[in-house]
């Protein structure tokens, strides 16, 4: 840790023995496999335990990878009013550029401003002539792209490639819950599935909860693929509420549990809080993939998820809704956005 940093004690984060955050190699799930009932298990173990596994042998080329973080480097590095161009403000559905402190995931801690990272929200890229962005229905239609060239095909070439690997996990979810392998297949026509960019600039002097790179928080949604770069930085809480740097694995995705799972699951499956605090000395970059079900996907206990004589622990809801909430608590103009509709 750089001398000019003062790390409140509060935001050391233990070293986390391997058994805490498994190492999941997914390779026998995609190719379908005599192996693939044991990955399974791993997967529903670590979802129960933790929430979180790092996820190997995902089949994503490397090549591509490197790719979208040169990408990403070359729209951060750009100049504050080319990004504006593009800004998040400027879509009608949560889609281009919001700037440093424009999300807040921890608004209790928080109260000053928001995260320390500027980020680049990428969804399912409808035109205007869809139905359902010719409805109006909240986060569909075409996202914003930068004016620089060949940015636009390798995003949406990773994009692509992690909706195919949200699948399969979603798939392995179904089968470590007891379900068909093809529970979710019908609200996975239109997913809500959205790639996050993220420039974290290095943080310096004293550092406490008021403001961090990304606050304490459960993420949204259905899962979440990160892939992070070598600056390290996130850390996972765990059950006995113990803070464990989750430092990245080379070839290696992240895999989170998100609240609309917890939801789904009744809270077998565990949504966790986590954070990042980039005390690299340097630039951190990361890229986070969101995979969320159709709008209109009922969230409610799952029929494998109730006990007899117990009750669900939360109010049915649907995906799109969840999401509406949960992006109105951290990103203050679509809250005003929504109160002005």
């Amino acid at each position: 840790m750089p001398e000019t940093i003062q790390l409140d004690p509060s935001l050391r984060g233990a070293h986390l023995a391997r058994t805490e955050i498994p190492v999941i190699d997914i390779a026998p799930l995609l190719a379908n496999t005599a192996a693939k009932a044991g990955t399974v298990a791993a997967i529903g173990h670590a979802c129960r335990e933790i929430g979180f596994f790092y996820a190997t042998g995902h089949g994503v080329p490397e090549a591509l990878i490197a790719q979208v973080y040169a990408e990403a480097k070359r729209f951060f590095a750009l100049p504050e009013a080319e990004k504006e161009k593009v800004a998040i403000e400027h879509s009608p559905c949560h889609r281009g550029w919001f700037r440093l402190g424009g999300e807040n995931l921890d608004p209790a801690k928080q109260r000053h401003a928001g995260d320390l990272k500027e980020g680049y929200k990428i969804g399912r890229d409808l035109p205007p002539t869809h139905p359902r962005v010719l409805a109006g229905l909240p986060l569909h239609g075409p996202n914003q792209w930068p004016a620089l060239p060949g940015w636009r095909e390798v995003m949406q070439d990773y994009y692509d490639r992690l909706v195919t690997l949200g699948r399969k996990l979603l798939g392995a979810f179904a089968l470590a819950l007891g379900l068909a392998e093809t529970y979710f297949e019908p609200w996975l026509g239109i997913t809500m599935t959205t790639l996050g960019p993220l420039h974290y600039p290095p943080q310096t002097g004293r550092i406490t909860e008021a403001r961090l790179g990304a606050g304490a928080h459960t993420d949204y949604g259905c899962l979440t693929l990160l892939n992070q770069d070598a600056s390290g930085g996130l850390q996972v809480q765990n059950r006995a509420g113990l803070w464990l740097n989750a430092p990245p694995i080379p070839g290696s995705f992240v895999v989170n549990i998100g609240d609309m799972m917890e939801r789904w699951t009744n809270g077998a499956f565990q949504s966790n809080p986590h954070r990042v605090i980039n005390i690299s000395g340097r630039e951190r970059y990361s890229l986070p993939f969101f995979f969320d079900p159709d709008f209109y996907a009922p969230v409610e206990c799952l029929p494998t998820c109730l006990q007899p004589g117990e009750a669900p622990k939360y109010k049915p809801t649907t995906a799109g809704q969840h999401l509406l909430d949960k992006i109105n608590e951290s990103f203050v103009y679509h809250q005003e956005r929504q109160e002005q509709a």
